[in-house]
């Protein structure tokens, strides 16, 4: 399994237009082949911030949907970006 996850920082004025915008990237990802779960969201606290949260069957599945996106328009929005790829060896319950 592989999980993406992390934070893009945008304008903050703008963020929710950008999130909203994204919406079709969300519908896209989760009826991609190998899609767990993909979600981006508003951060509570920081008017900036959208947090990210992927996870994946495998790697393969992953960088076929990397192809996809994201749009330019959405690219240019983007001033920072804190993602991080994680390989998971096993799965349990909290």
């Amino acid at each position: 399994m592989i999980i993406v996850s992390g934070s893009l920082s945008v304008e903050p004025a703008a963020r929710d237009g950008y999130v909203v915008s994204c919406g079709p990237i969300v519908e896209q990802a989760r009826a991609a082949p190998g899609c767990l779960d993909f979600a981006l969201s508003s951060d509570a606290v920081d008017p900036g911030r959208v947090n990210v949260y992927e996870r994946w069957e495998s790697e393969k599945d992953l960088e076929a949907f990397r192809g996809t996106g994201p749009e330019p328009e959405q690219r240019v929005q983007i001033q920072e970006a804190q993602v991080h790829k994680y390989r998971v060896s096993a799965v349990e319950q909290p």
